[in-house]
């Protein structure tokens, strides 16, 4: 779902409520756990006008200790392109997200500007902002789509940091995410499975001379066993 809010277009997934089972996973629990909680009062739940349960992420920050009203961990901007050869676009990347923080009035204390493929999970600065994560120094993470933070495996990133109550909000605007990259990376994964396919084909090859070794040696011994048999 998505809203819009001047010229931008919200990834609403990242800042609105949990449904009950949403949020039940979110903490390690069951649901039948989260509603009986609810009925005795350790945590209640919110209601829509249609009387439906939900749960807001200031709730889960609050059950995890964390002070939202005086959280002073720092907001960061994350900005992603594959090569330098791409400031342009790493430039576009960084004013957007300034101009989306400032009109939320949200404070940026880092904006991190990074270079290297969405594939490499190896990328230091990158490496550098999960750390902070899991060291409870970071607030909220902007970025301008999924696949400038990670080309793969995002919810799972998401999901982590989470769990050290830090929020992701995609400003959602495919424009500012190249094309050219994804070509780029869709030919590295074929790159990669190519070669897996050569040395599979170089290992069955291996494995038919060897079963031809191996039925060679074992007509030898045939024969042989009659020759000794032909003597005796």
């Amino acid at each position: 779902m998505f809203a819009k809010k001047g010229d931008f277009f919200i990834n609403t997934k990242n800042i609105t409520n949990y449904k009950p089972k949403d949020f039940a996973e979110l903490l390690g629990i069951s649901v039948k756990t989260l509603q009986r909680w609810d009925r005795d009062g350790i945590l209640k739940a919110n209601r829509t006008p249609t009387d439906r349960r939900y749960y807001t992420y200031d709730q889960y920050l609050q059950f995890k200790g964390v002070q939202t009203g005086n959280d002073i961990r720092d907001i960061v901007i994350y900005a992603r392109v594959s090569t330098k050869n791409q400031k342009d676009d790493l430039k576009n990347q960084v004013d957007f997200l300034r101009q989306f923080c400032n009109s939320r009035g949200m404070i940026i204390n880092q904006c991190i500007e990074d270079f290297g493929s969405g594939l490499n999970y190896n990328r230091k600065k990158w490496n550098k902002l999960l750390e902070e994560v899991m060291e409870n120094k970071i607030k909220t993470i902007v970025i301008s789509s999924k696949d400038r933070f990670i080309r793969f495996g995002y919810d799972w990133f998401e999901k982590f940091c989470e769990k050290f109550n830090t929020k992701i909000i995609i400003v959602n605007n495919e424009m500012l995410s190249p094309n050219e990259e994804l070509a780029q990376d869709i030919i590295s994964i074929l790159n990669v499975f190519s070669c897996g396919l050569y040395g599979l084909r170089k290992y069955k090859n291996q494995i038919k001379k060897d079963e031809e070794i191996a039925k060679e040696l074992q007509d030898g011994n045939k024969s042989n066993a009659g020759t000794d048999t032909t003597n005796k």
